[in-house]
């Protein structure tokens, strides 16, 4: 079971940095084992790796995020937690959509996009229920918390 904790602002502030790199370890070990560990932790619901370029620097980075599958599609949750900023890797996304992601052992390249007002009302309840805390960190931020629908790219037809 997930324990949402409330954490103050100006604390939280000041742990963005270790768990940022607590974050980076993750991607370290999931990348190096091929996906066989990182891809499952106990408690949490499964967890893909997001290639994403900078919108601005064009440095490329990896995040690793909790995901739901929707059919062929993969859904990630903007939340940062409930802070007042959407996560940098949202920004990215929406500068450079077209990347690749990491699903236990496989890579797939894929489209990021945000979802539609109705895809978001279906796939917010799903959320929730893979990831509890959030619910809590919608309540904790004024913005409404995007979710992210990476949808597997095509191969353009030989011509």
């Amino acid at each position: 079971m997930i324990v949402s904790v409330d954490i103050p602002r100006d604390v939280e502030e000041r742990i963005w940095p270790l768990v940022n790199r607590l974050m980076m370890g993750h991607t370290l070990v999931y990348r190096l084992s091929g996906g066989r560990i990182g891809h499952t932790l106990p408690g949490l619901p499964t967890m893909l790796l997001l290639d994403h370029v900078g919108a601005s620097s064009g440095t490329r980075r990896t995040s690793p995020l909790l995901y739901i599958e929707d059919g062929e599609n993969l859904v990630i949750v903007a939340s940062k937690g409930g802070y007042p900023r959407h996560p940098g890797w949202f920004h990215n996304l929406r500068a450079h959509p077209e990347t690749t992601v990491q699903v236990g052992s496989e890579r797939r390249d894929v489209h990021a996009r945000v979802a539609t007002p109705e895809e978001r009302a279906r796939l917010w309840p799903r959320v929730c229920k893979s990831y509890g805390a959030y619910r809590d960190y919608q309540k904790r931020t004024e913005r409404e918390i995007p979710l992210v629908i990476l949808e597997p790219r095509r191969a353009a037809p030989a011509g």
